[in-house]
C-alpha cells in the first residue's frame, strides 16, 4: 500500500509542477523575424499580399503535401480567407486578411481549430532598404489561456525558427524570379 501511495504522490507532484509554473508564465506571446530580399518593395509586397503564395514559402503549409485547402473571397483583399485541414502536424484552421495597407503591410488573423483552438495575429511588413532591396518583417502574436500558456516558454524558439526558414524560402523564391 505504501508503494501505491508513493506513486500517487509522485504523479500528483509531476502534474502539479507544470501547473504551478504556468501560473507565472505570461499569457501573451509575440515573435518577429526579418530578412532582406534583393527585389523592389512593390514587387515583394505584391507577392506577399496573396495568401495563396504562402504555399511556396510557408514552412507550416508545406508540412502536409495532402492538405485540403478552401478559399473564400478574393485573394490579396481584405476579407479573403485561406482555410486548411491537414495532418496532425499542421492541424486545421484558417487565415483571414484583416487589414491591407497597399505596398506596406498585410495583417491577418489566424484561427486555429485543431489540434488546439486559438487565435493569433500575424503581419507581413515591407520596407524599402534601397531601390532594389526590401526588408520583410513577419510578426506573430497571440494569447494562450492557462494552462496552455506554459507552451509560451517554448514558442519564441519554435516560431522564430520556422519564421526564419519561411523567410529564407520567400527570399529564395523572389530572387530566382
Amino acid at each position: 500500500m505504501k508503494i501505491v501511495s508513493k506513486i500517487c504522490i509522485a504523479v500528483a507532484v509531476l502534474i502539479a509542477i507544470p501547473l504551478i509554473i504556468a501560473l507565472f508564465v505570461k499569457n501573451e506571446y509575440a515573435v518577429e523575424n526579418q530578412i532582406i530580399v534583393h527585389k523592389p518593395k512593390k514587387e515583394v509586397f505584391n507577392y506577399v499580399k496573396f495568401l495563396k503564395n504562402q504555399e511556396d514559402y510557408n514552412i507550416w503549409l508545406r508540412r502536409d503535401p495532402n492538405v485540403k485547402r478552401d478559399f473564400k473571397g478574393t485573394d490579396g483583399t481584405v476579407g479573403f480567407v485561406y482555410a486548411w485541414d491537414g495532418n496532425d502536424e499542421i492541424g486545421k484552421g484558417e487565415q483571414e486578411i484583416k487589414t491591407l495597407k497597399e505596398g506596406e503591410k498585410i495583417e491577418t488573423e489566424l484561427r486555429f481549430i485543431e489540434p488546439f483552438e486559438g487565435i493569433a495575429s500575424a503581419s507581413m511588413i515591407t520596407e524599402a532598404v534601397s531601390e532594389n532591396q526590401t526588408r520583410v518583417r513577419w510578426t506573430m502574436s497571440g494569447e494562450s489561456k492557462y494552462p496552455m500558456n506554459l507552451t509560451n516558454l517554448f514558442v519564441d524558439g519554435m516560431l522564430k525558427k520556422d519564421l526564419q526558414t519561411s523567410l529564407n524560402d520567400l527570399k529564395n523564391k523572389l530572387e530566382k524570379n
